[in-house]
């Protein structure tokens, strides 16, 4: 990666959480620790500055020392608003984005998104498993500022769609497929706090 790119980590802790009976997934505690803190850590040793993109519980966000910025609209538009409200606030040549509530994911996973949109000279580099993408974990160039906002702006929101129209490559991350386990309910809150990230990833799948 150029030493010159600016970088900024976006942590996406912007949704309802509707089967977290709407607790702020990134606020809840994994292990003893909020879950938006290991995003936190997995970030800050790749970035210039961290943004943490919610819409709700933004003075208890910016409790752990990085500013808060809230989707440009009020009707929860999903992931895509999160990564178009960050590139509209920030002075940064590359987004490295992950979601509040995989905390697994560690800084040299990060750091290979980042490495491979560079060698690749792609405008987005996004995770796959080996057999799926995982569209929240990416590198992005702000200059696809414009065609967010456009797509956004005409009522479309899949992430996964606005991506396959971009110059995108794919991270392969087949060898461990355990570190995108992304918690949504209690359940599985329990089930990855006992080391059960198996099971969990059969149920996300």
């Amino acid at each position: 990666m150029n030493s010159q790119t600016k970088v900024t980590g976006v942590i996406l802790a912007g949704g309802l959480a509707r089967r977290m009976n709407k607790q702020d997934k990134g606020l809840v505690n994994f292990k003893g620790r909020p879950m938006v803190s290991y995003a936190i850590a997995a970030l800050a040793p790749l970035v210039d500055q961290i943004v943490i993109s919610a819409n709700r519980s933004s003075e208890q966000y910016r409790q752990f020392g990085w500013p808060v910025v809230a989707d440009q609209t009020d009707s929860f538009d999903g992931p895509l608003a999160g990564v178009l409200a960050a590139m509209t606030c920030v002075d940064a040549d590359v987004l490295l984005v992950i979601p509040c509530d995989s905390p697994l994911i560690k800084a040299e996973h990060l750091q290979k998104l980042l490495v491979t949109r560079a060698e690749n000279d792609a405008n987005v580099a996004v995770a796959f498993d080996g057999e799926r993408l995982h569209p929240v974990f990416l590198a992005i160039k702000t200059t696809l500022k414009t065609s967010l906002h456009d797509y956004l702006a005409s009522g479309q929101r899949k992430m996964a769609l606005w991506l396959e129209q971009q110059n995108m490559v794919q991270v392969d991350f087949s060898n461990e497929p355990e570190i995108f386990s992304n918690i949504n309910t209690l359940a599985e809150l329990s089930a990855l706090e006992s080391g059960d990230d198996g099971n969990l990833m059969s149920q996300n799948n």
